[in-house]
């Protein structure tokens, strides 16, 4: 087998508040480990060991970001054992039974943390658990505002667009990108975020999630229509049969950022701020909406205000994600009071007892 490995997001810190998308890419999971602990406990460390060890054997592994820790992930699915790997923290808002898997729950605290020892830190616990969710909710009522000004921003465009002439694109690239193919099976449709806002800025995978693809790129403006076309692309991917990948956008998951069909060969995405790229492969192709769907002009006799939105929309989502980094720095002195207090040898028994309950899966697919 070759070794694979896929990287996004499931999750994310965006204008609606906290999003989770992980259901879908549990679908046909037959054996869920799901990993808690207080922060420092060791438990994402275990999780990528584990992974890492599953894609060393030779299976795909999608690993799953976390979108307020760049220093950790949310977990891993191996698809191929139909098995996977989270944090605690990933599955919240899930109902055990919306998976349909085997779940097996461990929780580090239970059983690799001095709790007695920890007694005396309580009152510092809650304080700066109380500070990171407080930062969280500031940075979701930045980005709402943000989402504010950028419906504004839209609106400008979608006054001077030319609808007749986005439909006609859209059903040229549909025609382009699967002809008259149809697959005579149940697709399988996988939702998933692009990119995600993050303590450190904007971050995507998107390099790695296109690699070996034709690329299409779309460029244009804020309400040109990207995410409409995404999103009847994928439709019509869907209804001919194939495997659809989905990729939603981190600050707006209303919209969407990308769409892969791997059977096709293709990724078509937004290839505009924050996640903006240009040809860099020989077969990568632009996209662009403005120049076919926008009144000519449109740009120049608008220039002031379009200005005036961007700079307001920059500031606002820059203080945003201030707020994700403040919420970081809280998390990071919580994981310095865990960290004395846990006991790694036996974190380390667990990890080799599910490195052997993996393994065995392995063995037996």
């Amino acid at each position: 087998m070759t070794e694979v490995i896929r990287n996004f997001f499931t999750s994310g810190n965006t204008a609606r508040g906290f999003t989770s998308l992980l259901h879908s890419s549990l679908q046909e999971i037959e054996s869920l480990f799901i990993v808690d602990g207080s922060p420092g406990s060791g438990n994402t460390n275990l999780i990528q060991v584990i992974g890492d060890e599953a894609s060393r054997l030779g299976y795909e592994l999608w690993i799953l970001h976390s979108a307020s820790d760049n220093d950790s992930i949310d977990g891993w699915i191996a698809p191929g054992l139909k098995t996977g790997m989270i944090t605690g923290a990933a599955f919240r808002g899930m109902d055990v039974d919306e998976t349909g898997a085997a779940i097996q729950y461990l929780n580090l605290d239970d059983t690799c943390i001095d709790l007695e020892g920890l007694s005396g830190s309580q009152s510092k616990i809650k304080n700066l658990n109380l500070q990171i969710k407080q930062f969280h909710e500031d940075a979701y009522a930045g980005f709402a505002e943000a989402l504010r000004i950028h419906d504004d921003w839209e609106k400008l465009y979608i006054h001077n667009m030319d609808f007749g002439a986005a439909n006609e694109m859209t059903d040229e690239y549909i025609q382009q990108l699967y002809g008259e193919q149809k697959l005579e099976k149940q697709p399988r449709v996988d939702h998933r975020f692009l990119g995600a806002a993050t303590p450190k800025g904007a971050v995507d995978y998107v390099p790695d999630l296109t690699n070996g693809l034709k690329r299409y790129l779309v460029k244009g403006r804020a309400g040109s229509g990207k995410s409409t076309m995404l999103k009847k692309i994928a439709a019509a991917g869907e209804e001919r049969g194939f495997d659809v990948e989905i990729y939603h956008c981190g600050f707006d998951p209303n919209s969407l950022d990308m769409v892969i069909v791997r059977e096709a060969g293709f990724a078509i995405f937004d290839s505009t701020a924050p996640h903006e790229y240009f040809p860099d492969r020989p077969s990568d192709e632009i996209v662009d909406t403005y120049a076919r769907c926008i009144q000519p002009g449109t740009d120049e006799q608008h220039a002031e205000v379009l200005n005036d939105f961007k700079q307001r929309y920059s500031a606002k989502m820059k203080e945003s994600i201030q707020h994700l980094t403040n919420a970081k720095s809280q998390l990071d002195l919580l994981k310095e009071i865990y960290v004395p207090f846990v006991n790694h040898d036996k974190v380390e028994e667990i990890k080799e007892d599910l490195r052997r309950e993996v393994l065995g899966i392995a063995q037996k697919s």
